[in-house]
């Protein structure tokens, strides 16, 4: 089983960072492919760069040469899930609902511990669209951006940490959901302290990305996921076209 896991900003530390977790979580015999926007955004914490994000990553998959079982992308909750699933036929999982439904499996009610406060409104919604609002307990920022997660390892930990124990004490939350790909091995840590479990999306997506493919199931074209018309489509995938343009000069 190959999986391509996106990371939707251009930071490659970043995705280095998520292919290791992914690995982690993978089981054998299943290859992670971990790839990196080619344009964008180095951090995704507003709607625009989200959107940007979400044209990004579906030119970088469309421009993919080789086989593949499903999609991982590994922003959470940003923009371009549904535009995914019409153009590949293969499964896609978004990681903050894939987060949401394994936290649901595991306790009446959850929280997702995000970075900025301006995201929180984003995570909302969603988990409004998917569905998966109903046990959401509460979404909770840090007060850092993607790129502070990456930059500040132990300032992040310190500011997640307390949020996650709000959303426990306060909010009654039974299960936590860390809202960033860049949180990734902060589960061990939080579970330690407050004793609840913790959802590391990546692994989350990685899981139900096996057992999706392994059931023989992918993404129905019948109707709202069909691809688009190939002929109403100019100058796509974006990098090809200018790769073209490149060598035709």
């Amino acid at each position: 089983m190959r999986i391509l896991v996106v990371n939707p900003n251009t930071t490659e530390e970043m995705t280095e960072a998520i292919g290791a977790a992914a690995r982690h979580y993978a089981s054998p015999g299943t290859e992670i492919i971990p790839l990196t926007a080619r344009f964008g955004a180095a951090g995704i914490d507003s709607n625009f760069e989200s959107l940007l994000s979400a044209v990004a990553v579906m030119d970088l998959v469309s421009g993919y040469q080789g086989p593949f079982d499903a999609v991982v992308l590994a922003g959470f909750g940003e923009h371009g899930r549904e535009g995914m699933q019409e153009i590949v036929d293969v499964p896609v999982f978004d990681i903050a609902e894939c987060s949401a439904h394994v936290a649901q499996l595991i306790g009446r009610s959850y929280s997702v511990v995000t970075t900025l406060h301006r995201s929180i409104a984003a995570i909302e919604d969603r988990l409004t669209v998917a569905g998966l609002s109903a046990r959401c307990a509460s979404v909770r920022a840090a007060g850092l951006s993607t790129l502070d997660i990456e930059r500040y390892p132990e300032r992040a930990a310190e500011r997640i940490l307390e949020q996650a124990r709000l959303a426990v004490h306060q909010d009654r939350a039974e299960v936590l959901c860390l809202g960033c790909a860049g949180m990734t091995g902060l589960d061990e840590k939080i579970t330690t302290e407050l004793g609840v479990p913790v959802v590391d999306g990546i692994g989350a997506a990685v899981g139900l990305a096996e057992a999706v493919v392994g059931m023989g199931l992918r993404t129905s074209k019948v109707c709202t996921y069909a691809r688009p018309e190939p002929n109403q489509l100019t100058g796509w995938p974006i990098t090809a076209r200018v790769e073209r343009s490149g060598r035709a000069s």
